[in-house]
């Protein structure tokens, strides 16, 4: 007899349900363009979505026939070997790989049902956190009442926080007590909710902290640091408790304007969708997540996506969501450029994130974030990763979390 350890059976079970849907979409999208080009449309004509016909169409019938009863029958052998839910531990292979799946497509794991969707969580070391104030005391050690809340980027695990030997939640804890939680969320899923999640979750952390508050700060990097933003309207608009501990908020390579990488996928999906030669290949490019899309021109709200087409070319002009008041917000930008050389620089960015963007700057007043210059900084000859580990970045972050106390001045008479 076959055996299986719990996490491997768990994963395939997981996996094989995901690739006999896939097999099955990928089917599809050959029998739209068989039938298509079968038709001899011009170039650019009407594409049809009809199924192949004749014998053409009973062979893809088959195919997808045969597809959905393998899939069923290795799913029924794996269910008597694999738990239903995955096991807490794993490698960190496994979390990079599960990460990379729920930031592409995790909304349809979502939707499927399948259990490779990731779950929001805080985490320490890749462990939940129970949110109640005797687990917490039990599980954090060195608990202060200084915490910093660390959101991670799209396609990331909060356990890509250590990079080079290197965390910048742990830094801070060595160098000034913070304790250090880390938000671990499925990237797919659209950030305005994952933003209402992420507030919820922080009203019941603050909520179980097992000792007064008496500093909050969340650190977030790239999409992490736009879902830091939706929380925080979200904890505006329903008047949670835990945006009055909030004193800092950092964002660490931010697209605040959104991401010309996205935009420009957008625009190549028009143009496959323009031919009926190529429309199913743009098909393939809307497999990616609501969390990939909102990225375009960074939604933070509901109302940024809903009753539009998230696929669907459009100019955006609404004033960026303004940042939450009565909070300290930094924002620290990476450039690949070795010093400040003009254009190139600002385009260039990170390598991903354009510079500007990262900093919250925009020519037009309704879209620009009003951040000082005190409160921005650039990171050079570093890229997007670099900035995890960078000690530059670091060091910024320091000096503005953990500022020197100042002498005490002593009253001298005349």
């Amino acid at each position: 007899m076959l055996r299986f350890s719990p996490i491997r059976a768990a994963d395939l079970r997981a996996y094989s349900r995901l690739a006999t849907e896939a097999t099955i979409a990928v089917t599809d999208l050959l029998e739209n363009m068989h039938h298509n080009i079968s038709r001899l449309p011009g170039v650019f004509g009407q594409a049809t979505d009809e199924p192949a016909r004749g014998i053409t169409g009973f062979v893809y019938r088959s195919i997808r026939g045969v597809t959905r009863k393998v899939g069923k029958g290795v799913d029924s052998i794996l269910s008597v070997v694999a738990p239903q839910s995955l096991p807490a531990d794993v490698s960190m292979q496994r979390e990079i790989l599960v990460a990379v799946l729920n930031g592409v497509v995790g909304d349809y794991l979502v939707s499927t049902g399948n259990p490779l969707q990731i779950s929001m969580q805080f985490r320490r070391q890749g462990k939940s956190l129970e949110l109640t104030p005797e687990a917490l005391a039990e599980s954090v050690p060195h608990l202060s009442g200084r915490i910093v809340v660390l959101a991670h980027g799209l396609c990331m695990s909060d356990m890509q926080w250590q990079r080079r030997g290197h965390n910048h939640g742990e830094a801070l804890a060595a160098e000034a007590g913070f304790t250090p939680v880390y938000l671990h969320y499925n990237s797919g899923l659209h950030i305005s909710t994952n933003g209402r999640e992420f507030s919820d979750h922080l009203e019941t952390l603050i909520k179980a902290w097992p000792i007064p508050v008496e500093q909050l700060v969340i650190i977030g990097y790239s999409m992490g640091g736009l879902l830091a933003r939706s929380a925080c309207e979200d904890a505006r608009r329903t008047d949670k408790t835990w945006i009055r501990h909030l004193c800092d908020l950092v964002f660490l390579g931010t697209p605040h304007d959104g991401s010309p990488l996205e935009r420009t996928g957008n625009r190549l999906d028009a143009i496959l969708g323009a031919s009926p030669y190529t429309v199913a290949l743009s098909r393939l490019g809307k497999v990616r997540s609501a969390g990939i899309t909102d990225l375009r021109h960074a939604n933070l709200e509901d109302a940024d996506w809903q009753d539009y087409d998230r696929f669907r070319p459009r100019r955006v002009r609404r004033e960026a969501l303004p940042l939450p008041e009565g909070v300290r917000c930094y924002a620290i930008a990476a450039s690949v450029s070795r010093k400040p050389n003009g254009i190139s620089e600002r385009l260039a960015g990170d390598g991903l994130v354009p510079l500007l963007s990262a900093l919250g700057s925009h020519r037009s007043p309704k879209r620009n974030l009003g951040l000082p210059e005190l409160r921005r900084s650039i990171v050079y000859k570093t890229n997007h990763l670099g900035l995890l580990d960078s000690e530059e970045a670091y060091t910024q972050i320091s000096a503005w979390l953990c500022p020197p106390k100042q002498p005490r001045q002593i009253a001298t008479g005349n």
